[in-house]
């Protein structure tokens, strides 16, 4: 029994959809783990992500972008404008002109723009590298991007290979466009101050970018506002003959990036900066037989030309050094996504689970929503209860990192239960963070841990990690149990007049403010499911007092539930300060609200006759063809000071638009009531392959999930914007795999619990568990949506659906068998 690997080197693969439907724009190599763009003409730009943590990098299908070191918000180093058209211009460009005629392109198909009749472009986005290939008047050039493992640089390496029959007269340029401060919005707003601050100068073929170049240069700080910013770029494989520094000698004060004036007269000027705007344009000029190929390589990263710049090229300046660089790159992303590999009857939901719904979680969980073309580095650091979801997805591939995280983001709790808003990954100090205000606090974030602290340990088997003491915020410490029942504390304290937990700033949805003390369903059910968890918890570690507590906070929570929250065939959304009631049968605007139904039936709360009652009801207001929308009807005249979604245009975002990070609960929900073919219908409906021949719907890139797409009220029904930075990653993942496929972790093993569409005759699996990779073969030969009657561990049948792990070794097989 296997289940797919992927290379380390791009090798062709044969389309998986219909590259020539009219609203395709390209496919899955699921071999190589790659998104092939097979027209650059996408309806929004396409992206991807380079580097790390350190250095960060977004490209988009025509090789636009940005570059930044640490933080989008404060190192970004390449400008990029938001809100423009196109949206990723500029970018990291090559561009090409024939000295015989003078006419000039550009590798990628923009910023030139070439007619599409005449130009050929394919797009080629992987694991944290993107190659984009064309082909114009029998020139063809490779233009391949990506960050070394560990590096504060980037390599753009340029193949131009000739067709003709006839030398080709090439002159080559590069661009990029540097900032004049690293700061976005000294960059873009206080002109006044940052066009005086930055210098551009090209000494012994590299040029530097300084910016307040006679401050000190301490890397180590997180903050460039008293430190000098530098960045270098150079080109190898080609004698430079030629630069511009300055954006507006080659541009042109009234050219473009399509038509650039060096461009036009083919001659730079040798341009430097003094201030003003400031640019990377290396020029080269070489002829090439036919028949033959030029590879070159231009270097671009943070600190000075003499020296990072220098050491950069020493070390990395040989075409066959980056050649490894780029194999180990694949590696080291192919091995993290190896931690599930799935075959299913579904090649949509195995393109997703084994290469882009998989990386798509690792993206979010580095960058959580701090950059993107979207997302503009305000939000600069962790967002709590974001990066505590994004968590979730990721533990089975980076168990330790993972551990890592979660242990800032328990010390980013406060002493009162509450939390920081945001936890500033470089200049977080537990133990001495100013408590915030209290009208600052927002009920559900530390919530979330009670979703991702089991699913560790599980994973792990680490229940120790219950006893590691840990530092608060603001003062104190406890242990990992003890910062559980201090969240839990924190709500508990905080309940209005029917004795339900308060909504305080925010539950989850930013826009519902009930007031101090207004009274959110949606944490009530995170409570309880807290309450739920924490008693199983303290029982594993023979903390009976413990776990009576919990147990005792439930039962009077259930029976306000069951007193204040059922309206006839639906849960409600919540209880204003005043009184009111919000999502009731009787409500004339959001009068069926996802959250609550969803989270009725995951916490436990819901009678099983609630449960399929409210959920039946959630399909028959909410569920539209392209994901279930948050609420329904729209808010349109409800108090804006309780109800902010009027704000939003009727059908998007949080007005009743389909909002995607929640689609797993409901997918999750549907699961626990064996309803597969349900489960499956909702999950197909937001996932992102399922549009890849209808990629004019949605817009967005088919291969990773967006934070909301258009319900049916807006005339721009499915539409889907925000790409990638979503906590619909991480949850569409988790309940794809943990509940659909059944594939879950816990404590004493893994257990098989499968709920499947009735169509499926079954799928194989391999999953990394503790080191060891367990194969699984689950048949379906009943056409049934739930329920296993046989499992057998290496051919010895095992009672239940649970492997204990104390009998599973690296390579077990496991066949399962529903009925």
């Amino acid at each position: 029994m296997s289940t797919p690997t992927l290379p380390t080197d791009s090798s062709p693969a044969p389309p998986q959809s219909d590259a020539s439907a009219p609203h395709n724009y390209g496919f899955f190599d699921d071999h190589n783990g790659e998104y092939v763009i097979t027209r650059p003409n996408t309806p929004r730009s396409w992206t991807n992500y380079l580097g790390d943590t350190e250095y960060g990098a977004i490209i988009s299908n025509n090789a636009g972008g940005y570059s930044f070191f640490r933080s989008a918000a404060d190192g970004r180093f390449t400008r990029m404008r938001f809100n423009n058209v196109p949206m990723d211009q500029p970018g990291r460009y090559f561009y090409l002109r024939d000295r015989a005629d003078g006419d000039f392109w550009s590798s990628s198909w923009q910023p030139v723009g070439k007619p599409l009749d005449t130009f050929e472009s394919t797009c080629r986005h992987g694991t944290a590298y993107s190659m984009i290939q064309s082909r114009y008047k029998n020139i063809e050039t490779e233009a391949t991007y990506f960050v070394p493992l560990g590096q504060r640089f980037e390599v753009w390496r340029l193949k131009v290979t000739n067709h003709r029959d006839t030398p080709f007269q090439l002159s080559l340029f590069t661009y990029c466009e540097f900032t004049n401060h690293w700061n976005i919005d000294q960059d873009q707003f206080n002109l006044q101050y940052s066009q005086y601050i930055g210098k551009a100068s090209f000494q012994d073929n590299m040029v530097e970018m300084a910016i307040n170049a006679n401050l000190p240069r301490d890397w180590d700080s997180f903050k460039r506002d008293g430190n000098a910013m530098l960045s270098w770029m150079t080109l190898l494989g080609a004698e430079i003959q030629g630069f511009d520094l300055s954006r507006d000698a080659f541009i042109g004060p009234y050219g473009s990036y399509a038509s650039p004036d060096v461009l036009k007269t083919g001659r730079t000027t040798q341009s430097t900066t003094y201030g003003d705007n400031s640019c990377g344009t290396l020029h080269t000029e070489f002829d090439l037989p036919p028949g033959e190929t030029r590879e070159i390589l231009v270097l671009m990263g943070v600190g000075a030309a003499g020296i990072e710049g220098r050491q950069a090229v020493e070390r990395f300046g040989d075409p066959e050094v980056i050649q490894e660089e780029l194999s180990k790159l694949k590696s080291f992303w192919h091995a993290k996504l190896q931690s599930l590999s799935v075959e299913t009857p579904d090649p949509d939901f195995d393109s997703m689970t084994n290469v882009w719904n998989a990386y798509n979680c690792l993206i979010t969980y580095a960058w959580s929503r701090s950059a993107s073309f979207v997302y503009n580095g305000h939000r600069n650091g962790l967002g709590f209860r974001d990066t505590v979801q994004d968590l979730l997805a990721v533990i089975p591939a980076i168990p330790e990192e993972a551990r890592e995280r979660l242990e800032l983001m328990l010390t980013g709790q406060f002493s009162n239960g509450g939390a920081l808003p945001v936890v500033k990954t470089f200049g977080h100090e537990p133990g001495k963070t100013a408590m915030i205000p209290r009208e600052d606090f927002r009920s559900d974030d530390c919530l979330w841990f009670f979703n991702t602290v089991p699913a560790y340990v599980a994973e792990t088997g680490d229940l120790d990690f219950y006893k590691m003491v840990l530092p608060y915020a603001d003062e104190g410490e406890a242990t990992v149990l003890g910062h559980l029942r201090r969240a839990l504390e924190f709500n508990l304290e905080r309940t209005g007049k029917h004795g339900l937990p308060c909504g305080l700033a925010a539950d989850w949805n930013d826009c519902l403010k009930l007031g101090y003390y207004g009274e959110s369903l949606f944490v009530t059910f995170q409570v309880r499911l807290g309450l739920s968890e924490y008693e199983k918890i303290a029982k594993v570690l023979g903390e009976s007092e413990e776990a009576a507590w919990a147990h005792d906070h439930r039962q009077t929570l259930d029976q306000r539930i069951q007193e204040f929250c059922w309206s006839q065939d639906r849960f409600i959304w919540a209880i204003a300060e005043d009184g009111t009631f919000y999502g009731t049968q009787e409500s004339k605007e959001g009068a069926v609200y996802l959250n609550t139904q969803a989270w009725a039936v995951l916490s436990g709360a819901a009678t099983p006759e609630q449960a399929e009652t409210c959920m039946e009801t959630l399909n028959r207001f909410l569920a539209t063809s392209y994901g279930v929308q948050l609420c329904a009807p729209p808010v349109t005249t409800m108090p804006v000071e309780i109800m902010a979604a009027r704000l939003f245009n009727p059908g998007t975002k949080e007005n009743a638009g389909i909002f995607n990070h929640p689609q797993g609960w409901v997918v999750m929900a549907e699961c626990l009531l064996g309803h597969g073919d349900r489960a499956y219908e909702y999950h197909a409906a937001y996932m992102p392959a399922k549009f890849n021949d209808k990629a004019n719907i949605r817009q967005i890139e088919p291969y990773v999930h967006g934070q909301s797409t258009h319900a049916s009220m807006s005339p721009q029904y499915g539409n889907a914007r925000i790409p990638w930075l979503s906590g619909t990653a991480a949850w569409s993942y988790y309940s794809s795999t943990a509940y659909i496929l059944g594939i879950r972790p816990e404590l004493k093993g893994l257990r098989i619990d499968p709920c499947l569409p009735s169509n499926w005759p079954g799928y194989r699996a391999t999953r990394r568990f503790r080191g060891m990779n367990i194969h699984i073969e689950v048949n379906n030969p009943e056409a049934v949506q739930k329920g296993v009657v046989s499992m057998t561990l290496d051919g010895q049948p095992v009672e239940g659906n649970l492997l204990p792990v104390d009998q599973l070794q690296d390579g077990s097989q496991i066949v399962v068998t529903m009925g």
